[in-house]
């Protein structure tokens, strides 16, 4: 990471993967730097260790949950419009992945269940 960042590290990371990258993922940041725990696709974090945050560079951690962030119709309006902002802005590409007709809807959800898609995925009426 340090040569992708010229030596300087993240200022943020946003792991959703979990257990196989979060070590990795926190040794990426710079001091102070935050590590965003957002999925666990390869497993829960367990025994996190608050402790190495600190010899690390008084590292941040947090795992934040939707129902936190959009609690009123108000937040809610408002976050879709700002994801919908950006994506329209064209700073957020959606890549979409895989495509389904929605008549093979349970093969899209027996995909998704065994891994075997990756990123977005849409059913098509």
């Amino acid at each position: 990471m340090k040569e992708i960042t010229g030596g300087k590290l993240c200022h943020v990371v946003y792991d959703g993967v979990g257990r196989t990258t979060y070590p990795g993922s926190v040794d990426c940041l710079r001091p102070r730097g935050m590590f965003v725990a957002f999925g666990n696709s390869s497993g829960s974090i367990d025994n996190f260790d608050f402790n190495a945050l600190g010899p690390k560079g008084g590292l941040f951690a947090t795992r934040p949950m939707l129902p936190w962030y959009i609690q009123t119709r108000e937040e809610l309006l408002e976050g879709v419009g700002d994801l919908f902002g950006v994506v329209q802005s064209g700073a957020v590409k959606v890549e979409i992945n895989h495509r389904y007709p929605l008549r093979d809807v349970a093969q899209a959800h027996r995909d998704l269940e065994s891994r075997k898609t990756s990123g977005a995925g849409i059913l098509i009426p």
